[in-house]
């Protein structure tokens, strides 16, 4: 019994050197910036752009009425939230207005939804692109009248798209289809 568990720790002591040897190395020290709240959402946008756009594009057109209960909204409503809340914390965050688009609708055909969530994220690139920190702590309304520092809108666009993307990733694994970000490497 003893013979085994020495086995156990000599065997658990080396498979903890030998990871510890692959993650020891520091990661890379980000550049200094004026703007680090900004310079960090111009960051994670084109990740997160390429993420939801290609969980959009996957889903085919005959699934965006699929619900995963009869009390969730279906894939089409989710994109047209991803429309509407890009062109809306994306204009918060940047102090210009929301983009002037048509209306969109949860039975809208995949194509139209699709070019909506692309134009959202140009938008939101062009308004991240003219933003800066100086304004973040600004007040502005948002999520129905409330009031906070506009680094709140800052704070909403980044968890939004994690939480747009894992929403559509669940969606497209309930259809059998492996989101963009389980793909095999090519």
């Amino acid at each position: 019994m003893q013979r085994s568990l020495g086995f156990l720790f000599v065997a658990f002591t080396f498979c903890a050197m030998a990871w510890s040897q692959q993650t020891s190395t520091p990661p890379s020290t980000p550049a200094v910036t004026k703007d680090p709240v900004t310079a960090s959402i111009r960051m994670l946008l084109p990740r997160s752009q390429k993420n939801i756009l290609g969980a959009i594009e996957a889903m085919p057109a005959d699934k965006f009425s699929f619900k995963p209960s009869p009390e969730q909204m279906s894939f089409g409503h989710l994109v047209v939230h991803i429309i509407e809340s890009n062109n809306s914390a994306c204009a918060k965050a940047a102090d210009i207005p929301e983009p002037k688009v048509d209306e969109f609708k949860d039975a809208d055909p995949k194509d139209k939804l699709l070019a909506g969530a692309k134009a959202s994220f140009e938008f939101c690139g062009n308004a991240v692109a003219k933003m800066d920190d100086s304004k973040l702590g600004d007040s502005v309304e948002l999520f129905g009248g409330h009031q906070f520092p506009r680094a709140m809108a800052v704070l909403a666009m980044a968890s939004g798209w994690a939480d747009h993307y894992g929403a559509a990733a669940f969606y497209l694994r309930l259809n059998g289809i492996l989101p963009p970000t389980a793909q095999p490497k090519k």
